[in-house]
């Protein structure tokens, strides 16, 4: 069975926003991510959005795009 819902959570309950047709005394395995994460994972549209989404956060050295086999693979640097 897999059910797709959303909860509130008030701090110390989770109340589904719609009745739960569930076996009563049986354990349910949740997996909880937030709506939020689930909105940002649609507006990606393509490969390219996420790129651009992801343009600036890796740090990495000046030379990485020359000498991105020596980063990789531990190749000679390229002088």
């Amino acid at each position: 069975m897999s059910n797709k819902l959303t909860v509130t959570f008030d701090g110390f309950v989770l109340k589904p926003d719609t009745p739960l047709e569930l076996e009563p005394n049986k354990r349910y395995v949740i997996m909880l991510i937030a709506e939020e994460t689930i909105s940002e994972t649609r507006a990606i549209a393509n490969a390219w959005d996420l790129l651009e989404k992801l343009i600036g956060i890796v740090e990495a050295p000046q030379d990485w795009a020359s000498e991105h086999d020596h980063y990789l693979y531990g190749t000679p640097i390229r002088i």
